[in-house]
């Protein structure tokens, strides 16, 4: 398998579709060896339904469903632990990150990278306080630990298997992977862009 895409889902009914048609034009571009792995968190809308036909149509798309809301980060692991690629990217659900940066990304990793990494430029729709808080946020972290945490990124990367594997050794009950990524070092890069706003829906992660 090439290319293994996690894609953790809450309340998402509205994004699936649109995401899962751009995610295979893309996917499918660069490779026909793939997976998408939707990691249902405990969604209480119709994200699980659908995501379930689409497996039902598609051989490429997998699903983990958890009983209950566990978190982003629980999420992602789960996916981490279930993938198969080679490659490994980490995508949210709500476009805000695109799809098509995957091209690039991989294109980074295979130059030798294995960690490459989305940093944004702007971040659309999103409130004066929203911002200023996680400037603020992601400078702290920066000055309180020794370990180089890239500022103005999320989880949306591309990772090789051996970045894949060491995590999944790694005994932390309270996951923050961008933070164990960085701890582990290797080669790492990254990819500007400018974030957009939710296609539909509303966060999941309120205040």
């Amino acid at each position: 398998m090439d290319i293994s895409v996690i894609i953790p889902v809450y309340n998402e009914e509205d994004n699936i579709q649109l995401l899962f048609d751009r995610l295979t034009k893309v996917i499918s571009s660069i490779t026909n060896s793939y997976e998408l792995i939707f990691v249902n968190d405990g969604s209480k809308d119709r994200s699980l339904t659908l995501v379930d036909e689409l497996s039902q149509r598609h051989n490429q798309v997998k699903y983990i469903d958890f009983s209950r809301n566990f978190g982003h980060q629980i999420a992602v692991t789960a996916g981490l632990d279930y993938s198969i690629g080679k490659a490994v990217v980490i995508i949210d659900a709500d476009l805000q990150d695109p799809p098509e940066l995957i091209i690039d990304m991989y294109s980074k990793l295979n130059e030798g990278y294995d960690v490459v990494y989305a940093k944004r430029k702007s971040r659309k729709g999103e409130s004066i306080f929203k911002r200023t808080t996680a400037k603020v946020f992601y400078r702290i972290l920066s000055k309180i630990t020794s370990v180089d945490i890239p500022v103005d990124t999320g989880d949306f990367r591309i990772i090789s298997r051996n970045i894949v594997d060491l995590l999944k050794q790694m005994p932390e009950q309270n996951k923050y992977l961008r933070g164990q990524i960085s701890w582990l070092g290797f080669n790492q890069t990254y990819l500007e862009y400018e974030r957009q706003e939710r296609n539909a829906g509303e966060t999941g992660y309120p205040f």
